[in-house]
């Protein structure tokens, strides 16, 4: 408790900027303007045995709760060869070898435990097919399989033989198929029936893949026909490439279409572009949403797939998350989760504006097991403790699937961050809908591409549409310096190396975010309530409104 006093008492100690700006607002219930897809109940991580460890147990626990039964987690390194054991952008599940004789063995143990530990939280595998087995590359005689690559020894290689095509295809395609029939055998053709089937990870990059794109190809049909031999209406696609995909993914969606190979999703990659300008972080939102504008509109531009599902398959504020240091210093902290909560609405703009088909769009960032407190990786917890963008996925987690017309008078528009980010004027925004139980669940965030101080925003809602009601009960949460996160109160400790169990108690306490249930109704006068609150920078908060 007394840890709890001591960050309670630092964080009123903070001054209060008299530079507050008023921010207007409006909500309107009774117009609805189209459904929203729940997109980010996507994630992932290089690491695939993390799964099977205390930590990244009680993490995928966390995950399985935000909408039971329809989270979905992607990783690497499923069929890569090796003993079991993690380490940064590593891991294996030795699924195939070969005896003596050159003869196919097939081990499913590992990969059994990984998925285990998903379903057992009622998680569903974004099923990435890779990487090559050692028995079966075709990498250069003498070449080490395993990368040395370490984020603390600078030139460490990524280079090995898990990168290369298979030395023969049609033993890759009996892989495929043999681990994909045990999977339904092990969890039934109705639940494999909903996993994601996609090959490989960012073959367009010579740090994935040592082929030529039409390998690639090849790999990819051989990929998809093991599947579909085991599974008949596998849900199959790809091809996950690093950005928009350049001419690489025009290859691609080219021969999928002359080829006619199944094709039930289409995935590539966006990240941001974080830079230090005067000793601090500016984040780079205009990168991610530059390249997702570029996906979307590639996939767009062919007729026959335009109308496909698509998942961002790594949707991130930038690309290394086993990498730290001062490039990335924004994880442990709000900026993350502020700029998650500003990020996700320009999806949805985006995608409507393409008229494409948004299916999802996936956090790559999980745990790093055993490293130290808040190490600066980007992850959702540390040592088992959730940091703040956890809390992002648990406000998006409480939207509704209708969205209502709603406006900010401090909202940076789309195409001004698409331009410049959002550099000058803070982003104030807003993101309302309807819930299935018919409350109004209204997102508000405060976000800055700027890692610095600054004024709070005083919001006020003008909220309409309410009918006959006579008041509102609101009930707020909120993640921001002082609600929801766990960093701010491990600062407030004064950033131990190690914490005893009063510490841990304390952390996980202040990771927690408490709902606020107001004292007094909101009045509701001719269907109109007027609410008020302040939004410090980088906060982001979500109104559960109750009309009676």
């Amino acid at each position: 408790m007394r840890y709890l006093l001591a960050f309670a008492a630092a964080l009123l100690a903070m001054p209060v900027s008299a530079q507050d700006f008023a921010v207007p607002m409006t909500v309107d219930a009774s117009t609805p303007v189209g459904q929203l897809a729940p997109i980010w109940r996507f994630f992932g991580a290089d690491e695939p045995n993390y799964a099977t460890m205390k930590d990244g147990r009680k993490l995928l626990t966390h995950l399985g709760a935000l909408r039971p039964g329809e989270i979905w987690f992607r990783a690497h390194n499923l069929l890569t060869s090796g003993d079991g054991t993690p380490a940064f952008k590593w891991g294996s599940t030795n699924a195939y070898t070969e005896d003596a004789a050159g003869n196919p063995v097939y081990n499913w143990t590992i990969s059994d435990a990984i998925i285990d530990s998903y379903r057992a939280r009622g998680i569903h595998p974004y099923l990435e097919v890779g990487f090559m087995p050692e028995a079966l590359s075709s990498a250069p005689p003498g070449m080490r399989y395993q990368h040395d690559w370490r984020p603390t020894v600078s030139g460490s290689s990524f280079d090995g033989g898990w990168q290369y095509p298979p030395r023969d295809y049609g033993r890759w395609e009996e892989l495929v198929y043999r681990w994909t029939l045990h999977n339904v055998e092990r969890y039934g053709r109705d639940e494999v029936l909903r996993w994601y089937f996609e090959t490989w990870n960012e073959a367009n990059l010579s740090a994935y893949w040592k082929g030529t794109p039409e390998e690639f190809y090849r790999l990819h049909d051989v990929t998809v026909a093991g599947i579909r031999r085991a599974l008949p209406g596998a849900r199959v696609g790809g091809p996950d490439v690093a950005g928009a995909g350049g001419t690489f993914m025009d290859g691609f969606l080219a021969h999928v279409v002359a080829q006619g190979t199944p094709t039930d999703f289409l995935a590539f990659h966006a990240k941001g572009a974080p830079t230090l300008v005067d000793g601090h972080i500016r984040m780079g939102l205009d990168a991610q949403l530059r390249t997702v504008d570029q996906g979307f509109a590639k996939i767009a531009a062919v007729p026959a797939l335009k109308d496909k599902p698509i998942v961002i398959g790594e949707n991130d504020p930038e690309g290394c998350a086993a990498c730290s240091g001062p490039g990335v210093n924004y994880r442990n902290g709000t900026v993350y989760s502020s700029y998650t909560a500003a990020s996700f609405p320009r999806l949805w703009e985006l995608a409507a504006r393409h008229r494409v088909n948004l299916e999802g769009a996936l956090t790559w960032a999980f745990t790093f097991e055993d490293q130290p407190w808040f190490a600066g990786y980007r992850q959702l917890a540390s040592n088992g403790i959730d940091l703040p963008v956890l809390n992002t996925f648990r406000l998006f987690a409480m939207l509704g699937p209708t969205q209502l017309a709603a406006t900010s008078a401090r909202q940076a528009p789309l195409d001004a961050i698409l331009k410049d980010g959002v550099r000058g004027d803070p982003d104030v925004g807003v993101l309302a809908t309807r819930t299935a139980d018919g409350r109004i669940a209204i997102l508000v965030w405060h976000y800055h591409d700027d890692d610095v101080a600054g004024p709070s925003a005083q919001v006020s809602i003008a909220l309409t549409g309410l009918g006959k009601a006579r008041v509102a009960r609101v009930t707020q949460w909120r993640v921001d310096g002082s609600h929801g996160n766990a960093f701010a109160a491990w600062n407030a400790m004064g950033s131990p190396r190690s914490v005893n169990r009063d510490q841990y108690a304390a952390l996980e306490t202040a990771s927690q975010m408490v709902p606020e249930a107001w004292a007094a109704p909101v009045a509701v006068k001719r269907g109109r309530a007027d609410i008020a609150f302040g939004l410090p920078r980088q906060g982001v908060s979500l109104l559960i409104v109750e009309p009676r």
